[in-house]
């Protein structure tokens, strides 16, 4: 899918319509449950959004897509050049147009996705994180940033948390909560992706907690189901709960129109978790999704927490 285009010669781009049904096309492919959770936003934050997540999702190819393999420190130096044109108002590839116009319309910060970037660098050189703040950091800056980017799009309700005398207060910033969410996210797909990552040679869970409940990498490269790992299991979802709760409290301060998407994706996301424990922590031979049906019943209990929480 991603391609970094350097040629000298001109081009025609896609017009913004076009750039943006690309980028929604590509969300609802590869993000269902994330997908579903931006249809329930106004038409210009959602797409807003679909800009965003294809260009993280194109960020996060270099380093775990087909072309993976010839992906350097050089072609991130790239990339986050092409993100700089993008960011002064230049598009270099289709999918940029749509970027553009979401950075003309909202006050985007280029740190969080030069925050990503440097993950993607940590992937180049790493398979292993001995502690779980050192995989904390890798979360954030892979997903928790995610969370930073998208906050301007949300937007944030200025008369929560101040009182109706003091316009002079500073609205509330749910920034920790952002970061919050997108951590919870990450750990979720790193304990989805287990099996995955460990074909590819990766261990993402904290090499010090796998010694913890005397489970071993070879062990965790050979798919044991046993007590030893649901137990580890049980301690990381336990964890990645934790982080979604910490998120909950930062939704009431977005614009109205965002909370009742936000609940529904975070409710989404949080059920993978229930759907592991239901599979009895086999994550090596079962993909753990939440059936559509599932999904549907999420969505009217998610506005009801839009509405009273």
């Amino acid at each position: 899918m991603l391609q970094l285009s350097y040629s000298p010669r001109m081009r025609t781009l896609a017009s913004q319509s076009e750039a943006y049904e690309y980028c929604r096309q590509i969300t609802a492919k590869y993000s269902k449950t994330f997908y579903l959770g931006t249809l329930l936003m106004p038409e210009e934050k959602r797409r807003a959004i679909w800009a965003i997540y294809v260009w993280c999702r194109r960020t996060d190819e270099l380093v775990d897509g087909p072309q993976a393999r010839l992906t350097t420190p050089e072609t991130l130096d790239r990339w986050e050049q092409q993100l700089e044109s993008v960011f002064a108002g230049q598009a270099i590839d289709d999918p940029d147009v749509a970027l553009v116009d979401t950075l003309q319309r909202f006050p985007l910060d280029i740190q969080p996705f030069r925050d990503m970037i440097a993950g993607q660098r940590m992937d180049l050189y790493r398979s292993r994180y001995e502690t779980f703040e050192e995989l904390k950091l890798y979360c954030y800056r892979v997903a928790g940033t995610v969370g930073l980017m998208t906050s301007p799009v949300l937007g944030v309700d200025s008369s929560v948390g101040r009182a109706p005398w003091d316009w002079q207060q500073a609205a509330c910033n749910p920034a920790e909560e952002a970061i919050a969410l997108g951590i919870a996210n990450q750990l979720t797909n790193i304990l989805r992706d287990v099996g995955e990552d460990a074909q590819r040679g990766r261990i993402y869970l904290p090499l010090e907690e796998l010694a913890l409940f005397d489970y071993t990498e070879e062990d965790l490269l050979n798919g044991v189901v046993d007590d030893r790992w649901r137990e580890l299991m049980r301690f990381q979802i336990q964890r990645a709960r934790k982080f979604f709760t910490e998120s909950e409290k930062g939704i009431r301060s977005l614009s109205p129109d965002s909370r009742w998407p936000v609940w529904a994706a975070l409710m989404l996301y949080q059920g993978i978790l229930d759907v592991i424990e239901q599979n009895q922590y086999d994550v090596f031979s079962t993909r753990a999704y939440v059936p559509k049906p599932q999904k549907l019943l999420t969505l009217p209990i998610a506005w009801l927490r839009a509405q009273a929480l």
